[in-house]
C-alpha cells in the first residue's frame, strides 16, 4: 500500500523559524513519531518529490530533521534521491574538497571567520539552482547558515534606495578577484586558479573563463579575473517576483585576503565604486531578515539558489557541514 506524504513528513515548528505571508521559513520536516511505516528518507523523497518540489516552491529552504543520515555518503544518497543533475564546481571561489559521490565540503576557510550573505556562484553565468547543506558533525558552538529571502532583501532595499537599486538594475555589477596558483585554505576566497577552473593548463583555463564570460590577466604569480557586468538583480519566473541576486555585499565586506582588497572586489557594472554606507546598511538588513537555526548532526538543508541567500557564522571546532549543488 502506497505511504501519503503525510506519513512520511510532518511539519514541525522551531523557535528560530520565521512567517513570511503566512509561510513559514524555512518549512522544517520529520519523520511522524509514532508512524509504523517509516521509510528510509530516500525512499520517501522519491515517492513524494512533487509535495516537497511544492513546499519548496512555496517556502524556499526545506529542512529535513529527525530522519537516519549518518555519514556523507548517506547525505549522497539523498542528494541522489531527488534526481537532479550536478553542477561542476567551475568558476566558484570557495575552497572545498570532494568527498564522495556528488558530495563536497562546504567553504573551508577558518572558524573564526563569518562567510557574508551571497547566492551561490551569483557571480558567475551559470549557477546552481538549488543546494543542499548536510551536518555530519554539528559544531561545538555557533557556524550556523544563516538564510534570507532574496525578494524581501530586494523590496526593502528598493524602498529604502531607490536610486541606487535602479543604477544597480542598469549597469549590473563588476566583479575583480586575483588568484594565485594554488589553493590557500585560511582564505575565505582561497581557491587557486587550477582547481578554479579544473586544470593546471592556462590556456584550458582561458577557454573556460571565456565560456563563463570573465577575463583572465595573468600576473607572475597568479591571475586577476574580471567578471561582468553581471546583472544584480534577476526575475525569478517560478515565483513572479524580483530578486536580489548579487555577491555584493559578500565581496565588499569579505573577499579580503594578501592579493584582494575587498572594496576594489565588487564595483557599478560601469566600474564606479559602491557607495559603502549603502552596501554596510544592506548587509545590517540582510542579518535582521535572515533567520539562522542551529545545526543539529543528521540535518539536511536543501535550500532554492533562485529564492534564498545563505552564510556561515563563525565557530567554535568541531563542525563538519557537506554541500552539493544541482543544476
Amino acid at each position: 500500500m502506497a505511504v501519503t506524504a503525510a506519513e512520511s513528513f510532518v511539519e514541525i515548528k522551531v523557535p528560530q523559524q520565521k512567517l513570511f505571508d503566512g509561510v513559514s521559513f524555512p518549512a522544517v520536516l520529520s519523520p511522524p513519531p509514532s508512524s509504523a511505516t517509516v521509510l528510509p528518507l530516500t525512499r520517501s523523497i522519491k515517492a513524494h518529490k512533487p509535495y516537497l518540489e511544492s513546499l519548496l516552491l512555496k517556502s524556499g529552504a526545506l529542512l529535513f530533521r529527525g530522519f537516519t543520515v549518518n555519514t556523507a555518503s548517506d547525505f549522497n544518497d539523498v542528494v541522489e534521491a531527488f534526481g537532479y543533475d550536478e553542477l561542476p564546481y567551475v568558476g566558484g571561489a570557495a575552497p572545498r574538497t570532494n568527498v564522495v559521490g556528488r558530495v563536497f565540503t562546504a567553504n573551508e576557510s577558518p572558524p573564526d571567520q563569518k562567510i557574508p550573505f551571497h547566492h551561490e556562484m551569483a557571480q558567475v553565468p551559470e549557477f546552481p539552482s538549488k543546494l543542499f547543506f548536510f551536518c555530519e558533525v554539528e559544531p561545538a558552538s555557533g557556524g550556523e547558515t544563516p538564510i534570507v529571502l532574496s525578494h524581501v532583501v530586494y523590496e526593502k532595499m528598493k524602498k529604502r534606495y531607490p536610486e541606487f537599486v535602479e543604477r544597480l538594475e542598469e549597469h549590473g555589477l563588476l566583479y575583480i578577484r586575483v588568484l594565485g596558483e594554488d589553493d590557500n585554505p585560511s582564505s575565505p576566497i582561497g581557491r587557486g586558479w587550477k582547481s578554479t577552473f579544473l586544470t593546471s593548463d592556462k590556456t584550458i583555463a582561458e577557454q573556460r573563463a571565456t565560456k563563463l564570460g570573465m577575463k583572465l590577466e595573468w600576473l607572475e604569480d597568479g591571475v586577476k579575473t574580471i567578471m561582468g557586468p553581471i546583472p544584480a538583480v534577476k526575475y525569478d519566473k517560478s515565483r513572479n517576483r524580483k530578486i536580489w541576486f548579487n555577491s555584493m555585499v559578500a565581496a565588499y565586506t569579505g573577499w579580503e585576503d594578501e592579493r584582494n582588497d575587498p572594496v576594489k572586489a565588487v564595483t557599478f557594472g560601469d566600474g564606479q565604486p559602491l557607495p559603502s554606507d549603502v552596501v554596510y546598511d544592506c548587509l545590517k538588513l540582510l542579518e535582521e531578515e535572515s533567520v539562522a537555526i542551529p545545526w543539529q548532526k543528521g540535518d539536511v538543508l536543501l535550500i532554492d539558489n533562485w529564492a534564498v541567500l545563505h552564510s556561515r557564522k563563525s565557530f567554535i571546532p568541531p563542525r563538519r557541514v557537506l554541500a552539493s549543488l544541482v543544476k
